[in-house]
């Protein structure tokens, strides 16, 4: 039993600042840069082989922009008038 504590103590005063720096502060960090740069890397892709081609996300962020029709001088509608009128003055 002795001989495990001791091994354990040794292993204790192997470890140099160097090593607890890499072990609680850079390990860390660096899987969540890591994390963070596949998670990037994937929102990428779908977004220029996928997401730019949905007109909701289009829409959303204002990628497609809404082509303005210019409005006909005669509608419909007053067409149809004009038509019945000059029809019923021709005919009176």
């Amino acid at each position: 039993m002795e001989s495990s504590s001791s091994s354990f103590s040794s292993f204790e005063n192997s470890l140099s600042q160097w090593d607890y720096l890499s072990l609680f502060i850079l390990r860390p960090i660096l899987a969540v840069v890591f994390t963070f740069s596949l998670i990037s890397l994937g929102w990428f892709l779908a977004w220029k082989l996928v997401l730019v081609h949905v007109p909701l996300v289009q829409e959303i962020f204002g990628l497609r922009k809404k082509s303005v029709k210019p409005k006909p001088p005669t509608r419909r509608l007053s067409k149809f008038y004009n038509n019945l009128d000059s029809q019923t003055s021709a005919s009176g």
